[in-house]
C-alpha cells in the first residue's frame, strides 16, 4: 500500500527570467559608462561676461528680548527704541537697498504682537517681510 504523493512540488527557480535581468543590467552598465567621458567641455563664462555682483544686504529690524526694536544698516543694539521711532528709519533703509524686502529677526523671547507690528508696517508699505529664524 502506496501512501505517498504523487504530486511533488519542484523547487527550482526559472532561470530564463534571471538571465534576461542580468543581460538588461549589462546593457544599462554599457550605456552608461559609455556616456560618463571624463573628458566633456563645460563653457564657463568668462569675467567680463559676469553680471556685476548686487549687495545682498537687505534692510533688518531686528527685536530684542524686552520688545524694543532696532533698524539695521546704521542700528544700535545697546539702544533699542520703540517701535514708532524705527519707522522712518525702516522706510530710509528700505529705500536705500532698492528692494521692497524687510528682513525681520527676533529674538526667542520677544512678544508675538511685536513681531506682527514690524510685519503690519511691510504689508502696509508693500514690501516682502521676510522671517529670519535659526533653529
Amino acid at each position: 500500500m502506496d501512501l505517498g504523493t504523487r504530486n511533488k512540488v519542484k523547487i527550482e527557480g526559472g532561470m530564463a527570467s534571471m538571465t534576461d535581468l542580468v543581460f538588461l543590467l549589462l546593457i544599462f552598465f554599457i550605456i552608461m559608462s559609455l556616456m560618463s567621458n571624463q573628458n566633456t567641455k563645460v563653457d564657463v563664462p568668462k569675467d567680463s561676461e559676469l553680471p556685476s555682483i548686487q549687495d545682498p544686504t537687505t534692510a533688518t529690524v531686528v527685536i530684542t528680548e524686552d520688545d524694543g526694536y532696532v533698524v539695521f544698516p546704521g542700528g544700535d543694539m545697546s539702544n533699542p527704541r520703540e517701535f514708532e521711532d524705527i519707522i522712518g528709519d525702516a522706510e530710509a533703509a528700505v529705500a536705500k537697498y532698492g528692494q521692497a524686502k524687510l528682513k525681520i529677526e527676533g529674538h526667542k523671547n520677544a512678544s508675538y504682537g511685536a513681531v506682527f507690528k514690524v510685519m503690519a508696517m511691510a504689508q502696509k508699505n508693500g514690501w516682502d517681510p521676510v522671517l529670519a529664524y535659526k533653529k
